[in-house]
């Protein structure tokens, strides 16, 4: 038998579902700094973020016991779908109005191939400076926007990644990346900042 050390991710949850529960406390030991630096950069309030934390991970145990996930994809990917939800949840609940969604006929499909599209907004970024001011102004952003700016940018996630993450499609998620840099660009003028792009 291996060390639960040697395990990937997927191998230590089916370990817990089958009563190994030490794999749980190595599980969250990889995934908490991850997570909850999603979660903090998402809601921007360290109390709140230590809830979602908390009730994420609560969620991610009950799941687990009842059998719920499979390993089919990436463990963190799917504790950081469960935390987008338990974000989304508390939004609701407080019917706040800070998340923005995109409109209905938020299509993207005649802009072109999602390859090129892909290419044209990672160009954008790739100077460091430019991630740093981008940064500073991210924090302006509607959420769904900053979500889907920081899980691209910050995490490497794709497009469909982001859409499987946050549950929507793969246009929407484009649609929102679309309109978080049409922001980003109004504040860097109205700023006069200038943003040295490739």
């Amino acid at each position: 038998m291996r060390n639960l050390t040697e395990l990937s991710d997927e191998e230590l949850a089916m370990a817990y579902i089958n009563g190994q529960y030490a794999a749980f406390d190595l599980l969250l030991s990889r995934n908490q700094s991850k997570i909850f630096s999603y979660i903090l950069f998402v809601v921007r309030d360290r109390s709140m973020a230590d809830d979602v934390f908390q009730d994420t991970f609560v969620k991610v145990i009950t799941k687990l016991q009842q059998g719920k996930y499979t390993t089919s994809g990436k463990f963190s990917a799917w504790v950081m779908r469960i935390a987008h939800n338990v974000i989304m949840d508390i939004y609701r609940d407080q019917k706040s109005e800070k998340i923005v969604e995109a409109t209905e006929d938020n299509d993207l499909s005649n802009f072109g191939d999602q390859a090129l599209l892909e290419q044209a907004i990672e160009a954008k970024f790739v100077n460091d400076q430019v991630l740093q001011d981008v940064k500073k102004m991210m924090n302006l952003l509607p959420t769904t926007q900053r979500e889907v700016v920081y899980m691209r940018f910050y995490q490497q996630l794709s497009f469909k990644e982001i859409a499987e993450t946050t549950n929507v499609s793969i246009n929407t998620a484009l649609g929102r990346m679309r309109y978080a840099l049409i922001n980003l660009r109004k504040m860097a003028q109205e700023h006069d900042l200038m943003l040295q792009l490739l």
